[in-house]
């Protein structure tokens, strides 16, 4: 296993899931795609919204690109923007794992964070894992507000990617 198979897995599992949810969501119409459901982020649109922020935000410093520096709660207002610059984002973070070096990931990694403005500096690993858990934590709330709209998602487990369909027995 190189050191970055295990990110690299979970950019594809991301991808995955996005397009899974995405898929589910466009059946949506959009004003109850819109309604506020009490979520942390309001509504199943703006728990998408959020999530390509978080995306936009740290792929953003890894690679050196300019970042906003406040919260934006909505990246785009259209259903059919806003799954267009999740699926490029997507194919941004799985080129991008397929790049990192076991001595970018080891080393020193200082950013600004949006929630209290406070300089930080962790190893690049524990960032890159960040970006992962975020996404998976986002969209725990996404399959719970699709529930409650009485839909069922399906399986969310990485062993269920369609790349490891042959590993049935």
């Amino acid at each position: 296993m190189s050191p970055n198979d295990h990110y690299v897995l979970m950019a594809r599992y991301n991808r995955w899931m996005n397009q899974k949810l995405y898929a589910i969501c466009a059946d949506i119409p959009d004003a109850e795609r819109k309604r506020d459901r009490g979520a942390f982020f309001k509504s199943i649109h703006g728990t998408l919204n959020h999530l390509l922020f978080g995306d936009t935000v740290w792929m953003g410093r890894f690679q050196g690109r300019d970042i906003p520096t406040t919260i934006i709660t909505e990246m785009h207002a259209d259903f059919g923007e806003l799954r267009a610059a999740r699926e490029a984002m997507d194919a941004r973070i799985i080129e991008w794992t397929l790049t990192l070096a076991p001595q970018w990931l080891a080393a020193p990694f200082r950013f600004i964070s949006n929630v209290d403005r406070k300089t930080r500096t962790l190893p690049a690993w524990a960032l890159v894992a960040q970006i992962f858990n975020h996404q998976t934590h986002h969209r725990g709330q996404l399959t719970t507000l699709l529930f409650q709209h009485g839909i069922d998602p399906g399986v969310t487990d990485i062993p269920f990617l369609p790349e490891f369909a042959g590993c049935v027995e």
